[in-house]
């Protein structure tokens, strides 16, 4: 017998379980590229609807820390695939990184440090 799930009734199982586990049913990660130029790295990360008080970014010796939460609201999608909730990261990089000198802004829903 096979059971076929709707993606209304997926996505109405999926928060029962969540609930029932206490937490959410999927994990936030923050993907990021990061590019080697020649007097800086540049990392680019997508955070839409997020401005740059929303995060927390760190930079310690050679790691970078970026933390922050996507909003999460109550609606029902057929479609449910934007980001939502809290989400760390932390990078190490292959250098130490100057922390007074990195740059960060926020554009059209990009991040990017420099």
């Amino acid at each position: 017998m096979t059971f076929y799930i709707q993606p209304h009734q997926y996505h109405r199982m999926s928060r029962r379980m969540a609930a029932f586990n206490g937490g959410s049913s999927r994990e936030t990660f923050l993907n990021v590229n990061i590019r080697d130029e020649e007097d800086a790295f540049v990392l680019s990360a997508m955070v839409p609807g997020l401005k740059a008080e929303d995060l927390s970014i760190q930079v310690l010796e050679n790691v970078v820390h970026i933390e922050g939460e996507f909003a999460d609201n109550d609606e029902e999608y057929l479609l449910d695939e934007l980001p939502k909730g809290p989400f760390k990261r932390s990078l190490r990089m292959p250098t130490d990184i100057e922390a007074e000198k990195v740059e960060a802004k926020i554009t059209d829903g990009v991040l990017t440090l420099s």
